[in-house]
């Protein structure tokens, strides 16, 4: 349903070029955030939105296409019904986050993570430290960049504890995700930001992430 709607929209051009910027790994409708979002939305209007076993099989269904902005919708349902999903949801997004992944959905996954957590902080911990020690460095990223917007509410030994886990990680994503993490939080605390660099072995890409805001 979704992949025939976003076909009628379809432009090549613009397609070509999102699949290069992506490194040829996903194809694309060659719809932009301004095209296919509002057709979602009216997709979720037309159609109704889902929960439960119905907003699995949706989502799984948007993952199984081809196409790129199909799995964004899957993701945007996701997003708008998760305060509405139960804590056995957490293996729906760890399946998400594993698959067809790269920075633009885990980075987003990552995010709907966080606010899961929040809903269920009984589950942060057991699978954050799950996920660090994993062979997947996108669950790992997940890891350390899921409290990214949480300000002063920010665990932050379980992030001290996720970095320090991962410093020696040779992955780019990894050691931006570190880096990224600590940039984010030195807003809410410079001086245990500071602190943790000076103190702790890390790659020269998250040193510089970490303190882009703090040396301007």
């Amino acid at each position: 349903m979704v992949t025939d709607i976003f076909l009628k929209e379809c432009d090549p051009l613009r397609a070509e070029k999102q699949m290069a910027y992506m490194r040829h790994q996903f194809e694309y409708c060659g719809l932009g955030a301004a095209k296919w979002y509002p057709m979602a939305k009216k997709i979720f209007v037309d159609h109704g939105m889902y929960t439960g076993k119905k907003l699995k099989a949706f989502v799984e269904g948007c993952y199984d296409q081809s196409y790129r902005e199909v799995v964004y919708v899957g993701i945007e349902m996701m997003q708008r019904m998760l305060p509405q999903q139960p804590p056995s949801w957490i293996s729906v997004l760890e399946k998400c986050i594993t698959t067809q992944s790269w920075w633009d959905t885990v980075d987003w996954l990552a995010k709907l993570v966080g606010i899961f957590f929040r809903q269920y902080p009984e589950l942060q911990s057991e699978y954050a430290y799950r996920w660090i020690e994993s062979e997947n460095i996108w669950l790992q990223r997940v890891a350390i960049i899921h409290q990214i917007f949480y300000k002063e509410k920010t665990n932050e030994k379980l992030l001290f504890d996720m970095i320090r886990r991962r410093a020696d990680s040779k992955e780019f994503f990894i050691r931006k995700a570190c880096g990224w993490s600590l940039r984010v939080y030195s807003k809410t605390n410079p001086e245990s930001v500071i602190k943790f660099v000076e103190n702790h072995s890390l790659s020269p890409l998250t040193v510089k992430e970490a303190l882009r805001l703090l040396n301007k």
